[in-house]
């Protein structure tokens, strides 16, 4: 919540629109004169990553203590994933193909926004990497119930842009992928990974990794799509290699459509008997 204590200080922003007024000479063009915390050359320099890192955690983290969202519902997914609508022009017929799921995330997150909307949207709030295919969807189901979405952007050299349908105040942009993924599980109550590629392959791993070794309490993974998981990862060939449990096998479920999701989520019994048996807990 935002404190509204006067401090007996000089405010920040004050000095800084007192400093655009100061008279122009040769000392006050100097970049050692600017003010650190208003010095974008500073800010960026090397020695400050620490601090950069750490605004990064702090900026999101505050805005939504401020909104009062105390737990998200998390959607990973392909940014290639197309709208049904416009599959003709998907690049593989693989991806027309899979154009269905963008439809199951976008209904998936309309009943998941609905039933945060019982809670004033506080509680199980649909959050996306904000960008387009199934990140579009989650957020654009949300608005189709007339909540509001989440979107943890990031600045890429060659895309992304948020979609138009991530509720604005709530839509952030990262430079660092480590600080955004942080913000995705950090309020998670339920991950849902559709089809995508690498970086929906990382943010499952990272998800995965987290619970199995204790790292982050179990909530429910589901993963849309078995044809398509199982072809690309084999993890029961993992397990019978010994290089994971079988009962890491248990930490995630395969699910079709957005019904079957929520079910899975409305019944979800996290057991601490059954947290035992997790390896690392």
């Amino acid at each position: 919540m935002p404190d509204d204590r006067q401090s007996p200080f000089r405010d920040a922003h004050q000095d800084i629109e007192t400093a655009r007024d100061i008279p122009d000479t040769p000392q006050t063009r100097a970049p050692a004169y600017r003010l650190a915390f208003a010095d974008d050359d500073f800010l960026c320099r090397e020695e400050l990553r620490p601090v950069r890192l750490q605004l990064e955690l702090l900026k999101p983290e505050m805005i939504l203590n401020e909104q009062n969202i105390d737990s998200t519902v998390v959607l990973f997914g392909g940014a290639r994933i197309p709208d049904p609508a416009n599959k003709a022009s998907a690049r593989t017929q693989t991806l027309a193909d899979l154009s269905r799921y963008y439809d199951e995330a976008r209904d998936f997150a309309r009943l998941m926004t609905l039933r945060s909307m019982e809670t004033y949207g506080r509680d199980h709030v649909v959050a996306t990497g904000g960008g387009p295919g199934v990140m579009e969807a989650g957020n654009r189901g949300a608005q189709d119930a007339g909540g509001h979405s989440i979107g943890l952007n990031i600045v890429l050299p060659h895309e992304q842009a948020p979609n138009e349908y991530v509720t604005p105040g709530l839509c952030f942009n990262f430079h660092y992928f480590a600080i955004r993924k942080m913000h995705f599980l950090m309020r998670a109550r339920a991950i849902c990974v559709f089809p995508g590629g690498f970086g929906t392959l990382d943010e499952l791993f990272e998800a995965l990794t987290l619970i199995q070794t204790g790292r982050m309490e179990r909530v429910p993974v589901l993963l849309f799509g078995r044809e398509f998981w199982e072809r690309v990862i084999d993890f029961a060939a993992l397990a019978d290699a010994g290089t994971i449990a079988d009962e890491d096998l248990e930490l995630f479920r395969y699910v079709e459509t957005a019904a079957e999701a929520v079910e899975i989520i409305d019944t979800w019994d996290d057991d601490p008997a059954k947290r035992d048996t997790i390896p690392g807990r």
